[in-house]
């Protein structure tokens, strides 16, 4: 008869510690021994990655000195982002977007939806078929894909919107007809 042997891996996240339990009942030394043998690369491998290929936590402000400030796509004069997490690329990018005061972003749209939090400042918001809405400092909107929308930051001083984007980065103006 074949011993049922149970094995649980238990990883205690805070301190990286990988411990390996092996529990057994009615075995001989010769089962015992090469379970052993078959098991000790694998308890190797897990103590060996110590957690090492875990994504580190971020924290950030929109004051930090170590943030790049790039300038936005031409038609939104003085703006500027800068990215938090991610690649402008590639989907699921967070950015901070910076519009100066009493500045207009003019009418767009993008391919991705938008999750949106002002971190500082006073906003209106226009999306295509709504009314215009105040969002003030610590606000969240939600930006459908592809939905035409301009904005205005009405602060004395400039807006922060912090924008989670689930498709790369992408911004398109729409002409005005005279």
């Amino acid at each position: 008869m074949i011993p049922l042997i149970y094995l649980e891996l238990t990883k205690i996240s805070n301190h990286n510690i990988v411990i390996m339990k092996t529990i057994s009942s009615y075995f001989n030394e010769r089962i015992g021994l090469i379970t052993l043998l078959l098991l000790l690369p694998t308890l190797c491998l897990c103590q060996g990655t110590n957690g090492s290929n875990q994504v580190q936590s971020e924290i950030k402000t929109a004051q930090d000195k170590d943030l790049v400030w790039h300038p936005a796509p031409d038609f939104l004069p003085s703006c500027t982002f800068t990215v938090l997490h991610g690649d402008m690329s590639q989907p699921n990018l967070d950015v901070f977007f910076k519009v100066p005061a009493n500045t207009e972003v003019p009418r767009h749209w993008h391919h991705s939806q938008e999750r949106m939090v002002l971190i500082s400042g006073e906003m209106e918001v226009t999306y295509e078929g709504e009314p215009s809405q105040l969002l003030k400092t610590g606000s969240y909107a939600y930006g459908p894909a592809k939905k035409p929308h301009s904005a205005k930051c009405l602060a004395k001083s400039d807006c922060v919107l912090f924008i989670a984007l689930v498709e790369p980065f992408d911004a398109f103006p729409i002409a005005i007809k005279n």
